[in-house]
């Protein structure tokens, strides 16, 4: 239990060089691309040099680099991640903690939509080796992968939303319905104050989004289910299964679950993907998350919001990749700590 702990502890330190290293890049390249982020916030071309220099100083742009850089880095150490430069005096720390919510909700409903349609393809696949179905599962995963998530957003749209009529188009909720927002996540919220018809619209809101991103991401999970399940059922232990007569949904469902140890540390690294298409998704379906948050702040160059955004994504990713590393050492007594 000592080594364990140990492990853990290690593992969660190293969060906080992936944070740093992130940070940094970012707060370089926000300064080396060209432009003022005060014309860029303002729209304009043209401000007068007193009025340009009496924001500047405001927002601390006229300090030295490492002076804005160790700054920054200070105040999100207590928890502050400062002001926007677009809408004065407007806490980022309060949109993030407003807009996170939204994209965990997002990210959750896709990331199970993915695996479930990656394990269910994965296994037809592997089943089914070299069969014809083998090969359709295959090109779907290929396909899948390569899906460009505001083109298959938009063809989804155009289908369910526009011709079909069935499902929204964009946001997290119709506009004329009141949920009490406890969590933020609003499937949560209308379950936890008993509000049905708050959750079944919420659902409605989250389908698209959530198979959008979902089909993309699971081309990489159909061909990995594909290649361990496909070795599994070629192993000894199986063919003792078999042999003893166990049904051979059983068997199946030995081998699968002896595939999952490198698919469960492979979600883990899915998930800095998953945030990522999660930008294009919610931009995509007007989702009100961090993903179009980031979006919406690299169009005005709000330094603040961009780093502060880029440091709640890094977090996030480390610690999933953390809770994956923990259940990875639990699971395959291989793994040394």
């Amino acid at each position: 239990m000592g080594r364990l702990l140990r492990y853990v502890v290690v593992r969660a330190l190293l969060i906080i060089p992936t944070i740093l290293i992130l940070y940094t890049l970012i707060f370089i390249i926000l300064r080396v691309i060209p432009g003022n982020p005060i014309l860029s916030a303002l729209g304009t071309h043209y401000v007068p040099p007193e009025i340009l220099k009496e924001k500047m100083h405001r927002l601390g742009l006229d300090k030295p680099l490492y002076v804005q850089y160790f700054d920054y880095l200070w105040r999100v150490l207590h928890g502050d991640f400062g002001e926007s430069m677009v809408i004065e005096g407007r806490s980022i720390t309060h949109d993030l903690a407003y807009r996170i919510p939204a994209t965990i909700e997002l990210t959750v409903w896709g990331f199970t939509v993915s695996v479930l349609l990656g394990i269910l393809t994965g296994t037809i696949a592997a089943v089914k080796r070299g069969s014809r179905i083998d090969y359709a599962m295959r090109v779907y995963g290929i396909v899948a992968y390569t899906l460009f998530i505001p083109w298959l957003g938009s063809l989804l749209i155009l289908l369910f939303s526009v011709y079909l009529g069935w499902l929204p188009s964009g946001g997290r909720l119709d506009p004329s319905i009141d949920l009490d927002r406890i969590t933020g996540i609003y499937t949560l919220d209308s379950l936890i104050t008993g509000n049905i018809y708050a959750f079944v619209n919420a659902l409605k809101h989250l389908v698209l989004p959530s198979i959008t991103l979902g089909i993309v991401l699971s081309g990489a999970y159909t061909r990995l289910v594909r290649s361990n399940l496909s070795d599994i059922l070629q192993a000894d232990f199986i063919r003792a299964y078999r042999s003893r007569g166990l049904p051979e949904n059983k068997v199946l469902l030995y081998a699968l679950r002896n595939a999952m140890i490198p698919i469960v540390t492979y979600m883990g690294l899915q998930l800095a993907i998953l945030l990522g298409g999660a930008v294009l998704t919610e931009t995509t379906y007007s989702w009100p998350g961090l993903g179009s948050y980031l979006f919406e702040k690299i169009q005005y160059r709000d330094y603040s919001a961009i780093q502060g955004t880029i440091v709640v994504f890094a977090f996030i990713v480390g610690v999933v990749s953390l809770i994956v590393d923990i259940i990875y050492a639990l699971v395959d007594p291989r793994i040394r700590y």
